[in-house]
């Protein structure tokens, strides 16, 4: 058998044409890993923009509890705040973080709040007009205020391009004001798919509700026209660690047809850092599976002395929420029902400190 030598040139094409398959292998190597790279990147600039959200009216009991709540969960959070006499009203505790950022803008001024909200993938709306003389003094009007408010934080986030979603807190009074069961066979059970009545809310001149009420529809009509994600919570009365010097005129407000309330089986509260939590998982849950509505809370007022003990904490006179003159074993007509958010806690990081304290039915 011969041996067969290859010529000089053919050696040197050979390796050459190697030499070119090295280099073109090595550059596809550095793309992919460039793609890589540029990909990782990318994600961990969408991550760190996920975590960037704004709250309106930071400074309020409840507003400041959802601030602190989300910094716990490693967000970056912007505060709105109405004026700059507001700044020196932030907690301490999120006050000079460097993950949170204070901007004036006002409710009234649409296109301020989208300055405000840009660069944020979420809001959370949770101010509200207050009742500046007590139970009496939130009017019809004040509700008419609260309902543009919203509105105009809905419509700054439906036009700012990087918002995707938005929490909205409403209230229990929006769901609760209801005919009785026994005059039109309506359900006993109230729920997150419940609707208070406009006509009777206005009977009874119960202007909180009927601003929490035309709030929450006026937002849910934005969000269908726009396609932003919106979810809402149905809140009860807001109690906490010092919430009467910071929260009573809402509180107040609340409170005005209490009586009904009560003897209804309606009259429920919950503790704000429990409600805050509620805030932050729901949101986490808007950002994964659609929009949605949810009642929150932790405890309902069904005998004298729970009553008794309420109105010690809030500092109310106990005849504002009950008649005392009741008889025992009056037969209560409704049953409140926040089983869609507990069991969304349940599944969550963010709720199961809450369900392991039984703070939610």
């Amino acid at each position: 058998m011969g041996v067969l030598f290859r010529s000089e040139e053919t050696l040197v094409s050979e390796l050459e044409q190697l030499r070119r398959k090295l280099v073109a292998c090595g550059g596809i190597q550095r793309r992919k890993d460039g793609e890589e790279f540029r990909s990782l990147k990318s994600k961990l600039i969408d991550d760190a923009e996920e975590k960037v959200v704004c709250v309106t009216s930071g400074v309020s009991f409840l507003g400041s509890a959802i601030v602190n709540e989300l910094l716990v969960h490693g967000y970056s959070v912007r505060v709105i705040v109405d004026n700059p006499e507001d700044v020196n009203k932030l907690d301490e505790t999120t006050s000079g973080r460097p993950n949170v950022t204070v901007v004036v803008a006002k409710l009234t001024d649409v296109n301020s709040l989208v300055e405000a909200f840009n660069g944020c993938r979420g809001v959370f709306h949770t101010s509200s007009s207050i009742d500046p003389a007590g139970l009496s003094g939130y009017t019809k009007v004040m509700s008419e205020v609260e309902m543009r408010s919203t509105e105009n934080v809905m419509e700054a986030c439906a036009r700012t391009e990087t918002v995707r979603n938005c929490v909205l807190t409403s209230s229990l009074l929006a769901c609760i004001w209801r005919d009785q069961p026994e005059s039109t066979g309506t359900s006993r059970v109230v729920d997150h798919g419940c609707w208070s009545s406009f006509q009777l809310c206005q009977d009874k001149k119960l202007w909180f509700a009927l601003g929490k009420l035309k709030s929450e529809k006026v937002a849910w009509k934005i969000a269908q026209e726009s396609g932003l994600k919106l979810a809402t919570i149905c809140s009860p009365l807001i109690t906490g660690s010092n919430f009467h010097s910071r929260n009573s005129t809402p509180t107040m407000a609340y409170l005005k047809g209490a009586r009904e309330m009560y003897k209804n089986g309606l009259l429920a509260t919950v503790d704000v850092t429990k409600l805050a939590k509620a805030h932050v998982c729901v949101y986490e849950e808007l950002k994964e599976n659609g929009s949605g509505r949810y009642i929150c809370f932790d405890r309902v007022i069904s005998t004298v002395d729970e009553a008794t003990k309420l109105a010690v904490e809030i500092k109310v006179p106990v005849e504002t929420i009950v008649e005392t003159t009741l008889p025992i074993d009056s037969p209560i007509p409704f049953q409140l029902s926040n089983k869609k958010v507990s069991d969304l806690m349940s599944r969550s990081n963010v709720g199961r400190s809450c369900l392991n304290e039984n703070r939610f039915y």
